[in-house]
């Protein structure tokens, strides 16, 4: 767990200093928003004063109910349509979110949909996962357990256009004892994750690349870049 927590302390500094570098050489002169990471990590009390009124929750996962919740949210300099792409093409997680690896959607599908179960490794923990919620470019939601046992996490997206940006909100909500536990043992190390998350997310959305192709669908993006730098940049800055 301590490997795990300073790589998503490093992470995220490194990840911090990517975004705000690409903010800073892509951003117009003026209306400029600022998308940086603050230095505060928010406590779980912090998270559910913020927490968004807009998503859907499973019965048994009411935010105010919960063992461990984590919120965050943060404005991507790219359509909606294009921030789903990414978020929906899980097997390419790992190329550009270092805390996710081994996605496995079990039908062999490129990307979720509604019902789809996958297993990937994040936090260091082998998770299965199944979408629960999915209204395209805009809200997608799914259980997490251990496979065989009950779900303990719910993890939900909510895309909302911003003009011809998109907010992006990331909220969680943990159950039972394993919830309980990493609450009790690093109440913040979901929302420092989720920040990292989103941070990357943001760094391949605005880059000027090719989003993920999804089935039927054209080419987003200007040129034929890979987003591969990416993970050698942070493996560089968290070195």
């Amino acid at each position: 767990m301590n490997r795990i927590t300073n790589f998503l302390n490093n992470g995220r500094i490194a990840a911090a200093c990517l975004v705000v570098g690409l903010a800073s050489a892509s951003a117009p002169a003026s209306g400029a928003v600022d998308h940086s990471l603050g230095d505060k990590a928010m406590s779980m009390k912090d998270d559910l004063a913020r927490r968004s009124p807009d998503i859907h929750w499973p019965t048994g996962f009411e935010p105010e109910k919960a063992d461990l919740f984590a919120h965050n949210e943060l404005i991507i300099n790219a359509s909606c349509e294009r921030v789903w792409t990414h978020v929906i093409a899980a097997g390419q997680w790992p190329a550009w979110y270092p805390n996710s690896k081994d996605v496995e959607i079990q039908d062999g599908d490129p990307v979720l949909r509604d019902g789809t179960v996958f297993r990937w490794t994040t936090f260091g923990l082998a998770i299965e996962s199944k979408v629960h919620e999915y209204v395209e470019n805009q809200r997608l939601g799914w259980y997490g357990y251990v496979p065989g046992a009950k779900p303990s996490f719910y993890h939900s997206w909510y895309l909302q256009p911003k003009g011809a940006m998109c907010h992006v909100v990331m909220d969680e909500a943990g159950v039972g004892k394993d919830a309980a536990g990493l609450r009790k043992s690093d109440e913040t190390l979901m929302h420092r994750g989720h920040d990292l998350w989103l941070a990357t997310l943001k760094w391949v959305a605005e880059a000027k690349s090719v989003a993920p192709r999804l089935p039927g669908q054209r080419r987003v993006g200007v040129d034929g870049t890979t987003h591969a730098p990416l993970r050698s940049r942070l493996a560089n800055a968290m070195s």
